[in-house]
């Protein structure tokens, strides 16, 4: 069955994200949002802003049911996020603080705090970071390098995810096919997201030159 739009609403989207996305769900229904959702998670640049709402939408639209949507949607969430973790666990402890040692302007110290504040609020991270865009995509690495208990890992990962899928799904669902204005207001709060983070490391860089020439200085 192909998703059907009325006649004030924009034509069906062919061809980007969202018509990609739309092919996945026509063609393959619950299984084909949740493999969208998996590779939304391995690769963040793809927006889940598009494919929840979308899904949503396409449940409305009877393609495939509300149920299924929120639960593949998930499953696809916990298996792209799994991924993530086998990467951080392969990658290691020891090779992060290798890598570490080798960038510029970074101590040892500062990995080791933010390895002592992970083991302290890493369930929370994980948790609330699902809900987070960008964030809840990259959040999984460390989780592995800090060798979460993996059914902890897992159990918050479905928990968090099922929140942020079923709001995005839910709205797309009631919206119809004005489900693009989900993605709008996801999408700002993305940019905000990646702003504040491009800001803290732009600070974080200036204080450690700074830091750096005043050391020099008293040195001197």
């Amino acid at each position: 069955m192909q998703l059907t739009y009325s006649a004030q609403s924009q034509e069906a989207p062919t061809g980007g994200i969202a018509g990609w996305a739309t092919g996945l769900v026509e063609t393959l229904g619950g299984p084909g949002a949740g493999l969208a959702i998996a590779l939304e998670n391995l690769f963040p640049p793809l927006p889940s802003e598009v494919i929840l709402p979308l899904t949503g939408f396409a449940a409305g639209q009877g393609v495939l049911s509300l149920p299924s949507a929120l639960f593949w949607t998930t499953l696809g969430s916990v298996v792209g996020a799994l991924a993530l973790y086998w990467i951080g666990v392969m990658f290691g402890r020891d090779r992060m603080h290798a890598l570490w040692g080798k960038l510029p302007l970074v101590k040892a110290s500062d990995l080791v705090r933010t390895e002592e504040w992970f083991a302290k609020h890493g369930t929370k991270a994980v948790f609330f970071g699902r809900m987070v865009p960008v964030f809840r995509s990259l959040i999984s690495v460390p989780a592995g390098v800090e060798r979460m208990p993996l059914h902890v890992f897992v159990t918050l990962t479905t928990l968090g995810s099922l929140i942020w899928n079923s709001v995005l799904v839910m709205a797309g669902y009631w919206l119809g096919d004005r489900w693009e204005t989900v993605g709008t207001y996801v999408g700002l709060a993305s940019k905000a997201v990646l702003a504040l983070a491009a800001v803290a490391l732009v600070t974080y860089v200036v204080l450690r030159v700074r830091g750096g020439k005043r050391a020099r200085h008293r040195r001197s």
